[in-house]
């Protein structure tokens, strides 16, 4: 609860700060931030109109960093950003799936959604959206999610206070209360990460070998398969001769259906 009292002295960089810290992928508290800041601007510590500007300005500014780096750096930026998930590849297609159902609507909502919230940006930077429709509808996002958590503190500025009477009171209790969630929340992230270790080692074959493979006779020992996203595919795009389509966001369907006697090759973008 020490953010309640940072705020109230240093309102206006610290909620600003840790806005645009979420906005590029680092894993802060945006949203108590907002809810603080809220608190803050009841108690009339800060000034709501200029609170409201400030935090959907920073992500706006966040957010179109990162359009720009997934227009020019595609997927690349994404596994990047997925990195300090436990699955990369799981975090990129749950995003690309969340983009992909709600279509560009993603962008309105994506700052509520944990994990989607960083990744939508990329993803309309890397499927070229335009950037004046990406601004507008970036713009709405940030405006609702600021006015959400925003209000949320302003209306509950006193709840908020009692809290936080109540945490000081309590003390030492809540500090081990805290440091016990903490290390058990390291620990299982230690053991997811070490669960799926197995899946960020992906054996890769070059280009070079497997035309050689396709122009000889053990072609007829391979099966090929295109698994573009969405973002990359659509029904008219031109595939490697011979090669099948496998749906990236419904492979536990898909792989029941491939031959288990043939040697599987998968290309994506």
């Amino acid at each position: 609860m020490g953010l309640l009292s940072l705020i109230a002295h240093h309102g206006y960089i610290v909620v600003s700060g840790i806005v645009f810290a979420e906005a590029i992928g680092m894993p802060v508290p945006a949203a108590l931030a907002l809810v603080a800041g809220g608190a803050a601007a009841a108690s009339g510590a800060l000034r709501a109109p200029t609170l409201w500007l400030l935090v959907v300005a920073v992500m706006l500014l966040g957010d179109s960093l990162l359009y720009v780096l997934g227009r020019y750096m595609g997927w690349t930026l994404l596994g990047l950003l997925c990195r300090v998930s436990s699955n990369p590849e799981t975090c990129i297609l749950r995003s690309a799936e969340s983009f992909y159902k709600r279509g560009k609507i993603t962008l309105v909502i994506a700052k509520f959604i944990p994990g989607v919230n960083t990744m939508a940006p990329p993803l309309a930077g890397s499927m070229k959206m335009r950037p004046d429709q990406f601004l507008r509808l970036d713009f709405a996002g940030a405006s609702l999610y600021a006015t959400a958590y925003g209000a949320l503190g302003f209306l509950f500025r006193d709840f908020l206070v009692s809290i936080t009477h109540g945490f000081q009171t309590a003390g030492r209790a809540v500090e081990t209360v805290f440091l016990v969630a903490l290390a058990a929340y390291v620990v299982y992230r230690i053991w997811l990460y070490r669960k799926n270790v197995v899946y960020r080692v992906v054996p890769r074959v070059q280009v070079e070998e497997l035309a050689r493979i396709l122009a000889s006779d053990e072609k007829q020992q391979i099966l090929l398969a295109d698994v573009r996203s969405h973002g990359y595919y659509d029904a008219d795009a031109e595939r490697i001769r011979g090669s099948i389509r496998l749906e990236p966001n419904n492979l536990s369907e898909e792989l029941k259906t491939l031959p288990k006697e043939k040697n599987i090759y998968l290309y994506c973008t």
